[in-house]
């Protein structure tokens, strides 16, 4: 079924009344017919159009709605996926990064906190190299190249990376850990 076919599909009345009554929970014929109130072979002929193109079927349970068709429908027609790949190799965190990290810069920092801590340890991983030392001005102006106009700033990013030990603050200084450094702490706790 095609974006076209869709449309044809549900150009007649008759369909959208019969995909309409299964939608709302019509899980037979019967149900359809008389859901409708249409006569039965003008609802069986709709119905079994609707089967055809794969927008209504018939399952375990009866009739439903053919979801899966409709959503693999919006995927083709949206298109291809914008190349903003972040280069994890992790389909999950890429989705999360797709949505709050653009060009760069950090859109907005997730209200979710397991998306939060994915997006802050992206930003330390990109921004800071592990053992190295920086000074805290270093620090924050690496960190306003994520601040993306009023909504983020660079201190609040400092506060969750240190707090998250994704940066360690000792006399001003700051140091990305090692990974096996932050599995340790995590631990601990």
């Amino acid at each position: 079924m095609t974006g076209e076919d869709v449309v044809g599909l549900f150009a007649d009345e008759t369909r959208v009344r019969v995909f309409a009554a299964v939608a709302l929970g019509a899980t037979s014929a019967a149900e359809v017919v008389e859901r409708t109130g249409m006569p039965a072979r003008e609802a069986l002929v709709a119905l079994r159009r609707l089967e055809e193109r794969e927008a209504v079927a018939a399952g375990a349970d009866g009739l439903a709605v053919s979801y899966d068709s409709f959503r693999r429908l919006a995927r083709e027609a949206a298109g291809p996926r914008p190349a903003h790949d972040h280069g994890t190799g992790d389909e999950r965190l890429e989705t999360v990064l797709r949505t709050f990290v653009r060009d760069g810069r950090l859109v907005k920092l997730p209200s979710q906190w397991n998306r939060k801590k994915l997006v802050l340890r992206h930003i330390a991983e990109r921004t800071f190299e592990p053992g190295r030392e920086y000074a805290e001005k270093e620090v924050d102006e690496r960190l306003r190249v994520w601040c993306e106009g009023d909504r983020i700033d660079h201190v609040t990013l400092r506060r969750y990376l240190v707090d998250l030990h994704h940066l360690h603050r000792s006399d001003g200084v700051y140091r990305r850990p090692a990974e096996d450094d932050v599995r340790l702490v995590a631990r601990s706790r």
